[in-house]
């Protein structure tokens, strides 16, 4: 097999959009607007799985429509993205996304079947095939995803989110009740899908029912921020800014200059290169939490990776923070499954 590398140039992007809210949140409404300025005017096509609610909105923007039913397995959704990618229309809506992770037939469903197949009504062993139940449907959802990459037009998709709380201690030591902190979640508000999804997308947003239509950004790359305004409702001009940003074009020739001296040279890359490695180690120490099962391989984890974490904290302050927060919730998990077997266990001997 030949490589051959070439200047690199971004042309031709497409873009995974995430757009995620409550009912009454505007995220559908945003979607089309979205949409309708990614597709330059033209028509876009939207899948519905929810019954032909999109067509609401069919007097006020231009696409062709096709419901979807259950059951909601990820193949479902790829095969109903490539039709609309094969027909050429320049965006996709998908609304609602959440249906393939907890609508009928969605993972939530598959894993079910799948621990149903394994264990059947022995109880015991169902708990200790939990985890392993889980490696066909995530499967099934990961190849979705990386197909969903592949893919020529620009996807949306639209997920329903959830309001959540949880209890923490204050500084006195009083139990309160706060919105629930998590890696996909802002002021309490959790998209309903697989949790790390988000963060594969090209650009996630959130929109809460108190202020409809104004995003939120779950992730925001810097090169797609300077369009978007935080404090207005999502529009039409959003949609076209991002379409010029995914053509992209020849870069500008580099500028002929004198080389920086070392200090001033450091000073300039180091923010850039450090962040960078922060990201990277992030998404590398993420992809290893997900294999944990048990507290001491989280614990050694943990310690092995005690230096790279102290950078991180200091580098990147908010990636930290979602680093320990999910750590925090796989600890609670595991704890919580290991109680729940040792019941199983301490009543089967009884």
């Amino acid at each position: 097999m030949t490589i051959e590398f070439k200047r690199a140039t971004r042309e031709g992007v497409g873009l995974l959009i995430g757009l995620a809210g409550g009912t009454g949140s505007g995220k559908t409404y945003s979607a089309l607007r979205l949409a309708t300025g990614l597709a330059g005017g033209k028509p876009f096509a939207v899948i519905d799985t929810e019954n032909g609610r999109a067509k609401h909105y069919a007097d006020a923007f231009r696409f062709d429509h096709a419901n979807i039913h259950a059951p909601f397995r990820p193949e479902t959704y790829l095969d109903a993205v490539r039709v609309a990618d094969k027909a050429g229309y320049p965006v996709i809506v998908i609304d609602s996304m959440t249906h393939e992770w907890a609508g009928e037939g969605g993972v939530l469903d598959m894993h079910e079947a799948e621990l149903n197949r394994m264990a059947g009504d022995n109880w015991q062993k169902r708990e200790a095939c939990k985890m392993a139940a889980w490696i066909k449907p995530k499967m099934a959802h990961k190849h979705m995803v990386s197909s969903l990459l592949q893919i020529r037009a620009h996807v949306i998709m639209c997920f329903r989110a959830e309001e959540k709380v949880e209890m923490k201690r204050d500084e006195k030591g009083k139990t309160q009740i706060v919105p629930k902190q998590s890696l996909t979640g802002l002021d309490g508000w959790l998209p309903v899908c697989e949790k790390n999804l988000p963060f594969e997308l090209t650009l996630s947003l959130l929109f809460v029912a108190r202020n409809p239509g104004v995003p939120l950004p779950i992730k925001l790359p810097d090169d797609l921020a300077s369009g978007l305004s935080l404090n207005a409702r999502i529009d039409e001009k959003y949609g076209a800014f991002l379409a010029d940003w995914a053509k992209g074009g020849v870069p500008p020739a580099p500028l002929e200059k004198a080389p920086a001296a070392p200090e001033q040279r450091a000073k300039e890359t180091a923010p850039t290169e450090n962040h960078a490695r922060a990201a990277a180690f992030f998404n590398g120490y993420m992809e290893k939490l997900e294999a944990v099962v048990v507290i001491p391989a989280l614990d050694r984890l943990i310690e092995n990776n005690k230096a790279a974490r102290e950078k991180l904290s200091a580098v990147n302050p908010e990636l930290y923070d979602r680093l320990i927060n999910a750590e925090a919730e796989l600890r609670q998990k595991i704890e919580a499954a290991d109680a729940e077997i040792q019941e199983v266990a301490e009543d089967a001997g009884t």
